[in-house]
């Protein structure tokens, strides 16, 4: 590999002294944990995304966790989701005792693939609890076809909008077309709480039944008993509950990196022009489309096995050598040891599924990526693909 200096990471949150301050407040303010700021944090998210609720918690985990909960997820129910996309989606549907329903994906979008989706609803019938699209690297699914499938068999959606703000289908931000939608703002997501994410739903019943569980079920939040001056001691436990809530520490950077989304869409739309426009004529690619309803969380190419002479794998290990961080988003779930041998499943029961598992890259795309460096992100991979060209 290259000298680390020339190093370029896979991923890198985009902090400055704005965010400094904001923690430094805190830090200051004798409040740290889940406070006035985590309130203020919520209030700006539901204005930014026009919903009625937004609760923070602290993971995306956590959020698809209480939003199944919520729905009363009950043992052995069926949820369908998509094998490609990480643990997360699928784990939180155990939880409950229920099993996820995995369907293969659209080869382009690398979201689920919709006719499947009606094929396993008329298969499965009653059993089918919830429909949990994931937005794969920010490209939104078909959330108006969605959201008309799960309409006429009467089954809720929880978006996992994971990757995919702030992007909008029709002006209408991705993750409020479902009963519930939920964020993450992990460290190198679109905006970042280090570790982190949001609930959104316009329900008021869901919203107040996550609100108490996400506390240890606690009736009454912990700020408001410590920051009353009546009555401050006194709480009763009305549900069985979990420690999912967000610190101020976390909220205060959340607050700043949500002021800037917008800038950092734009930063990442613009990195994707770039690489679109400038591999655009390598034949050993497949590349993702330009959409509008993208929010660039990840940049993902398909390599053409058939015109290579090496394997992703080999490609993968030649770009790292040149300084390149890169990743592969992701390995599909079904052909990990767990779900594999619960289920009993075979790679090729999702064949799309691991096709563009074994032919993928994910290439850095993140606001501060230099043009320079994305320029040389492209020279690399066309140097590669030419060298090793059938």
């Amino acid at each position: 590999m290259k000298n680390q200096s020339n190093f370029i990471p896979f991923a890198k949150p985009y902090l400055d002294r704005k965010e400094e301050r904001a923690v430094l407040s805190v830090l200051r303010s004798g409040w740290l944990t889940t406070g006035k700021v985590a309130l203020e944090f919520e209030r700006e998210f539901r204005e930014f995304i026009g919903a009625k609720h937004a609760l923070a918690v602290n993971s995306a985990t956590a959020g698809l966790h209480l939003s199944l909960e919520s729905l009363a997820i009950r043992p052995k129910q069926l949820v369908i989701t998509t094998p490609y996309t990480f643990v997360a989606s699928a784990e939180v549907i155990e939880y409950l005792g229920a099993h996820p329903l995995f369907v293969d994906i659209n080869e382009t979008s690398y979201n689920i693939d919709l006719l499947l989706v009606e094929k396993a609803i008329k298969r499965y019938k009653k059993r089918i609890a919830c429909i949990l699209p994931v937005h794969v690297g920010g490209l939104a699914c078909d959330m108006h076809r969605l959201r008309e499938l799960a309409r006429h068999y009467s089954i809720p959606i929880v978006e996992d909008a994971a990757h995919a703000f702030p992007v909008q289908l029709e002006k209408k931000y991705v993750g409020t077309f479902g009963e519930l939608g939920v964020f993450s703002f992990y460290a190198n997501k679109t905006i970042t709480t280090g570790e982190g994410g949001m609930v959104v739903t316009d329900n008021d019943k869901l919203a107040k039944h996550m609100q108490i569980l996400r506390l240890h079920g606690i009736d009454r939040e912990v700020w408001d008993r410590y920051t009353s001056k009546t009555n401050s001691w006194y709480y009763q436990v009305v549900s069985k509950g979990f420690k999912y809530n967000l610190s101020d520490l976390c909220a205060a950077i959340g607050r700043v990196q949500l002021e800037r989304a917008h800038e950092f869409f734009l930063d990442r739309k613009k990195i994707s022009r770039l690489y679109l426009d400038g591999l655009a004529d390598c034949d050993f690619l497949c590349l993702p489309d330009n959409s509008t309803a993208h929010a660039w969380h990840l940049f993902i190419i398909r390599l053409r096995p058939q015109t290579l002479t090496i394997t992703r794998d080999e490609f993968i290990n030649k770009l790292q050598q040149a300084g390149i961080g890169v990743s592969v988003h992701f390995i599909p779930l079904h052909v990990m040891p767990y779900f594999k041998k619960r289920y009993g499943f075979k790679a090729e029961d999702f064949p799309i599924a691991m096709r563009n598992y074994l032919s993928s890259i994910s290439i850095p795309i993140y606001p501060g990526l230099s043009e320079v460096n994305v320029k040389r992100v492209i020279a690399t991979i066309k140097k590669i693909g030419y060298s090793h060209h059938k």
